[in-house]
């Protein structure tokens, strides 16, 4: 589970985006924003986070082969015997994962953002890849027969209750809640992968934390493009966030 600390960095970090939300405002926008501009940012946001990172490097990214394919190699790597750590971080992930999908499908319903919808398509290919974990090794899935804002660990109920409340202020309010859980998910898969040395955890776990980082870059740039709003990280460390945002989306990785 989430740690207390990881926890707590998290509900500040739902605070502080309330707090300096007018203070980072660098630009007037009107909302007359064209919808092929809004498209394009949205087109960038999802797709090539993808790509398969093991072979064939030729698999479609984003379409349903690509996600038979995960799922099949996924399968083909070694069934290792699962620590605690190794259970608790699979079933964390995969509520994780549905938090970032129900915020963002909640979010596009309030505020019509096509990227939201495109992401929120993504974050369900990562949690039918952890389900496929799940699968693999009889595990109980704690998202079955769970409604969108619905999950059985009460520390993530918690989160997707603050997080939407944050999210339905403002359009601005809302991608910049979108930029925080792709923090909150990479620091929580860093955490998750230096305890596991499974290698079918570790494919998927990178598989996911790439698309995260994608994920970040294309909220942070459509705050900045659209909104004139220079975002502040609120969970990575400063470096490591500019790093991330100041380099190309990604579209896979090698296999090994």
């Amino acid at each position: 589970m989430l740690g207390k600390k990881a926890f707590g960095l998290l509900l500040m970090g739902v605070v502080l985006l309330g707090v300096f939300s007018a203070g980072c405002i660098t630009t007037d926008t009107s909302t007359t924003t064209t919808t092929e501009t809004v498209s394009s940012a949205a087109t960038q946001a999802y797709g090539s986070e993808v790509a398969p990172c093991g072979p064939p490097s030729n698999v479609t990214a984003g379409s349903f082969v690509d996600m038979a394919y995960n799922v099949d190699y996924i399968y083909s790597l070694p069934t290792e015997e699962l620590t605690l750590d190794e259970i608790q971080a699979i079933l964390y992930m995969r509520e994780e994962e549905k938090l970032a999908r129900d915020v963002y499908l909640t979010l596009y319903d309030k505020w019509g953002i096509p990227i939201f919808n495109n992401i929120a398509r993504s974050e369900q290919m990562h949690m039918d890849m952890v389900l496929a974990l799940i699968e693999k090794y009889n595990l109980t899935d704690p998202a079955e027969g769970k409604d969108i804002g619905e999950f059985t660990n009460p520390e993530i109920q918690a989160l997707y209750d603050q997080l939407i409340e944050q999210g339905l202020q403002s359009e601005e309010a809302a991608l910049k809640v979108g930029a925080l859980i792709e923090e909150v998910d990479i620091k929580d898969l860093q955490d998750w992968l230096e305890k596991t040395d499974n290698e079918d955890i570790k494919y998927v776990f990178e598989r996911l934390m790439m698309g995260s980082r994608n994920h970040l870059r294309a909220f942070t740039g459509m705050l900045a493009r659209q909104y004139g709003i220079t975002y502040e990280p609120q969970i990575l460390p400063q470096d490591e966030y500019e790093a991330i945002v100041s380099s190309p989306m990604e579209t896979g990785m090698s296999s090994g």
